[in-house]
């Protein structure tokens, strides 16, 4: 049955986590970002009878990798177990602070080719840590060798991130989280909305920093189940205030409280929201969150 391979392929992850786990001991090489879906995954494979997983696991791979003519390069790869991985391809996004916007492209494109025509089916995360190991520097060069360029070309090249977090909690109800939750967003600049009730949902976006300090702060709050579920983020060359205006879906960030129903008028009416999501070019996200389509 298709239980049973949904099974394997949790197995075959979970063995695969512990193999980079034991060969990269250290927080800096090796890091699980979602250690709720990494204990949901666990659980998973352990009963058959387990709920279908409602994250993907997701983890940090750092690489250090030797440039020509410098020293050492830090390369951040940002991984995802799709649900059916090994099955289907892992989801790989290289970064490092010395490639340009098109430069990681390119290099991201060029993984993703190699993975295909070299692993499918099979566990391959050991060998994109090794391809990138071997192959990332050379990108670095690939267009404009580094040491061509002036520090004010450097700093012009810098590339801002626009980011968008889609957060899921258990429920929101206590009006002091949903307070700070308004409050730090116009304070972060970040626009959005949050949803409360059961389950709450809270969507911010704009500097990528911004979120984040958002999330450290968000997350700190006592909270029975709180995850990002979600996250979007859009490299902008030169990125000025104008650039981020034009990324943002929502102009600030509200409340939304759709048809709240049930006893505690908190179970919010899902195809009101499935409709907003829809109007703001989100509707994806919504299956994300439910697992269901929308309608």
């Amino acid at each position: 049955t298709t239980k049973m391979t949904y099974q394997e392929e949790a197995e075959i992850q979970i063995s695969e986590l512990d193999l980079l786990s034991s060969m990269f001991p250290y927080e800096e090489e090796f890091a699980v970002t979602d250690q709720l879906a990494l204990a949901e995954l666990k659980h998973y494979a352990e009963n058959e009878s387990a709920e279908v997983l409602s994250s993907k696991v997701q983890f940090i791979l750092n690489v250090k990798a030797e440039v020509p003519n410098a020293s050492m390069v830090e390369f951040s790869m940002a991984c995802a177990l799709p649900f059916k991985y090994p099955t289907v391809l892992p989801e790989i996004t290289v970064r490092s602070s010395l490639l340009s916007r098109s430069q990681q492209i390119h290099l991201n494109s060029d993984l993703k080719t190699y993975l295909m025509q070299n692993c499918s089916g099979e566990p391959c995360m050991l060998s994109a840590r090794e391809w990138v190991k071997d192959h990332a520097a050379a990108y670095i060069d690939k267009e404009l060798s580094s040491s061509s360029m002036t520090t004010s070309d450097a700093m012009q090249s810098e590339v801002t991130t626009f980011t968008r977090l889609w957060i899921y909690s258990h429920h929101i109800y206590n009006k002091q989280k949903r307070k700070n939750i308004i409050d730090w967003a116009k304070e972060l600049s970040l626009s959005g909305f949050c949803m409360p009730g059961k389950p709450g949902v809270v969507c911010v976006e704009g500097l990528q920093s911004s979120c984040e300090e958002f999330w450290s702060r968000v997350r700190r709050l006592t909270w029975k189940r709180i995850l990002i579920r979600h996250r979007e983020d859009v490299s902008l060359e030169g990125g000025g205030h104008a650039e981020i205006q034009k990324q943002r879906k929502f102009s600030t960030l509200e409340e939304k409280c759709f048809d709240a129903h049930g006893a505690r008028g908190n179970h919010m009416n899902l195809g009101q929201l499935y409709h907003f999501l829809e109007e703001k070019g989100c509707a994806d996200i919504f299956q994300m969150y439910f697992g269901v389509e929308g309608h």
